[in-house]
């Protein structure tokens, strides 16, 4: 996945600018019927709307830190493949002799076995992160229309341009894409035939019992790492609590104008009261303070939707954390991650052709 190098505030902004506009809207309207058409009784009383919104933030909190939950679960639990993966290639590259064989086999023919145990590895890297990049019911945010104009604007998801099987066949020999091509969880079966592969080499005395069980331990650490992050994929934030909190947040924003436009016409009542205390001294700027006094309540449309876009922000943000795995441009980087791995590994086996990092020109790597 790139993106495009952008400042985080003008990024925001730019996210949000339809919503700042609906957020202005908003505010207006009540401002304009109390103010300018003399409804002087379209008012709230601000003590139940601010019950409201601290109801709101201790929700909206609550979401938040849940969704960065998952997103740091997710994150440490693809940490853990980084690590993981170059236990496994340094014992593949240490373990695989023939200090056991009775027919010893060649140089050549040793890193020919290495070779392509690290490239069957790089090959489930390959189809996990395809599995976790496939939407779900539930991950709307990305492919939206919204979204996905925006992400048109800011990075590119190489998921969604190049075909799973054009990604994995590099790394797999044409028997084990006929192995798994028929399969569900193309991930599952590519350990499996990691499995496979490291007792046929035991069969043969390249490997030796406590080599193989280590093995064996290394390739069950990957099977619990897939399974975390398919936890995470499958399962999703439960949707009573975001739907509830999103509907809590309209109503809030939609009857903050009326508390907050209360509190700027008495503050501009305050005002006026006191140009009145000194009506005898006329002149211009007399005129000009009794004028922003009885105007004084327009001053609540600024800061009726700056409250508003903050706690619609903060919804967004949750929104569009709780999902790690989508390819939104705040998600974990696993098409990164997968290639630095790839890079690392064979630079460990001494591969030839390695690829180059993910990186465009005017674009940086998530």
């Amino acid at each position: 996945m790139y993106t495009k190098k952008v400042f985080p505030v003008i990024g925001m902004i730019y996210w949000t600018s339809k919503y700042i506009i609906l957020f202005l809207i908003i505010s207006i309207i009540p401002v304009f019927l109390f103010d300018i058409l003399d409804w002087k009784w379209l008012h709230l009383p601000w003590l139940p709307i601010g019950l409201l919104g601290t109801a709101v933030a201790f929700i909206q909190g609550f979401k938040n830190s849940a969704s960065y939950d998952r997103l740091w679960e997710a994150r440490k639990i693809w940490g853990g493949i980084v690590n993981t993966s170059r236990t496994w290639t340094i014992m593949i590259k240490d373990f695989i002799t023939n200090d056991h064989t009775v027919d010893n086999v060649s140089s050549a023919e040793l890193k020919s076995i290495i070779k392509v145990i690290v490239m069957r590895h790089v090959g489930w890297m390959t189809a996990l992160r395809y599995q976790m990049r496939q939407p779900k019911s539930w991950e709307v945010n990305v492919h939206s229309k919204k979204n996905v104009k925006f992400r048109e604007k800011t990075h590119v998801l190489l998921e969604s341009d190049i075909p799973k099987i054009e990604a994995i066949t590099p790394y797999l020999s044409s028997a084990d894409l006929n192995a798994i091509k028929d399969k569900g969880n193309w991930a599952s079966q590519i350990l499996g035939l990691q499995s496979s592969h490291i007792k046929e080499l035991k069969d043969r005395g390249l490997i030796e019992d406590f080599r193989h069980m280590e093995l064996m331990n290394v390739l069950k650490e990957l099977y619990t790492l897939q399974g975390k992050s398919e936890r995470i994929k499958n399962f999703p934030y439960p949707r009573q609590f975001a739907t509830l909190n999103l509907y809590f947040i309209w109503i809030f924003i939609i009857l903050l104008p009326f508390g907050v436009m209360d509190a700027f016409q008495e503050i501009g009542q305050g005002f006026r009261m006191e140009m009145m205390a000194h009506e005898h001294e006329a002149g211009f700027f007399h005129m000009i303070y009794d004028g922003l006094g009885k105007h004084f309540v327009w001053l609540s449309v600024p800061f009726s939707a700056l409250i508003s876009w903050v706690f619609y922000t903060l919804e967004m943000i949750g929104e569009n954390t709780e999902n790690p795995f989508e390819g939104g441009v705040n998600d974990v980087p696993i098409t990164n991650m997968t290639r630095g791995i790839e890079i690392d590994i064979r630079q460990l086996i001494d591969d030839e052709g390695i690829p180059e990092p993910y990186v465009w020109d005017n674009w940086i790597v998530l």
